[in-house]
């Protein structure tokens, strides 16, 4: 992944960061610090992201529509949209994964050979146990993330955690 600064300076400044606020989300500590997303979230302490190559992105979507109700999401120029819903099944057809979900369900259409790499990432967020499985391209732009789901008392869905979990072991 292309890294704007050395490796080893963005992570002594991420750990800094997070020293001072510990709730502080990736996003907000790539504007601060001036790089990408994927650069902060790399450069986390082990205890909180693992990186797997992106290669396996599909291998991982296609076990997605299992794990039930997600949230995903996309940024774009500042825009934040999210699907809450089961992750759509999908298929490869003209260079593109297309996502096939339902009425209320996700639709697109995913470059995946521009996904270099993937983090699967257990950090809290505004207060509360977060994990999510975020795609990265190159230069370490948030393709788009899947967070676990939650129930109606927004507590995570334990099976999901368990699966993330296993996931991480898999590739560990």
């Amino acid at each position: 992944m292309y890294a704007s600064k050395s490796f080893e300076i963005v992570k002594e400044q991420v750990a800094a960061i997070l020293a001072e606020d510990p709730k502080l989300h990736a996003g907000a500590i790539a504007q601060t610090l001036e790089i990408t997303e994927g650069e902060v979230i790399f450069a986390f302490p082990q205890e909180l992201q693992q990186r797997i190559s992106g290669e396996l992105a599909k291998t991982i979507l296609e076990d997605l529509p299992s794990w039930g109700p997600v949230t995903t999401i996309v940024h774009s120029m500042g825009s934040i949209f999210e699907v809450k819903a089961p992750f759509p099944k999908g298929k490869e057809a003209r260079g593109y994964y297309n996502l096939m979900g339902k009425d209320g369900e996700l639709h697109g259409h995913l470059r995946l050979d521009l996904v270099t790499d993937i983090a699967l990432v257990s950090k809290p967020f505004m207060g509360q146990e977060s994990y999510f499985i975020g795609f990265f391209a190159e230069q370490g732009e948030c393709v788009f993330k899947v967070y676990l789901g939650r129930d109606k008392k927004r507590q995570l869905f334990p099976e999901q955690i368990e699966k993330f979990n296993q996931l991480k072991q898999q590739y560990s």
